[in-house]
């Protein structure tokens, strides 16, 4: 029972990103960044917010406050992570899109919040974020906050596989 209530919180998350619901971006790549029309007539306003879960001991800030971004353009932006726990430690960012209706339309095409992230004691770290705005964001959208929470995630390790071929443990 505690098993299956764990696994709740991380399918909740799955399908919130699949779907493009609750403030997660969509992960299907219906449009391929590269050969997007960029619609120069509008610019959005993309802003970055960070905050840490519970009293982990990270420092973790946009490098960025803000983009200015044309519907179809691909942005590359940073975000800085240090480990100030004076432990090895992993982490793991969890997005999150407001307006609520813009979520969709925000696209990561390659995000350090895809994979945990290991921290040796005291390392610094630039991660990269490569977005687009798909071109079909209503024209009443004219700004966007992607925020990331960052969780600890360093008791959450496998230790081994819990399948092995022929055989499933219960």
């Amino acid at each position: 029972m505690f098993g299956f209530c764990y696994m709740l919180v991380p399918l909740y998350q799955l399908v919130c990103q699949a779907e493009g619901i609750n403030g997660k971006s969509a992960n299907k790549a219906t449009v391929i960044a590269s050969n997007m029309k960029v619609d120069k007539s509008r610019v959005i306003k993309v802003y970055f917010a960070t905050q840490l879960h519970g009293n982990l001991k990270f420092k973790f800030i946009p490098l960025q406050r803000y983009v200015e971004i044309h519907p179809g353009e691909t942005k590359l932006i940073y975000f800085y992570a240090e480990n100030q726990s004076g432990n090895e430690s992993t982490v793991q960012a969890i997005p999150s899109i407001t307006p609520n209706d813009a979520a969709r339309f925000l696209k990561k095409t390659e995000c350090f919040c895809f994979t945990q992230q290991y921290f040796y004691k005291n390392e610094k770290a630039d991660m990269p974020v490569y977005f687009f705005v798909d071109p079909a964001v209503s024209k009443d959208i004219k700004e966007m906050t992607l925020s990331y929470t960052l969780f600890d995630t360093s008791g959450f390790k496998k230790s081994q596989e819990h399948f092995t071929k022929g055989r499933i443990d219960l």
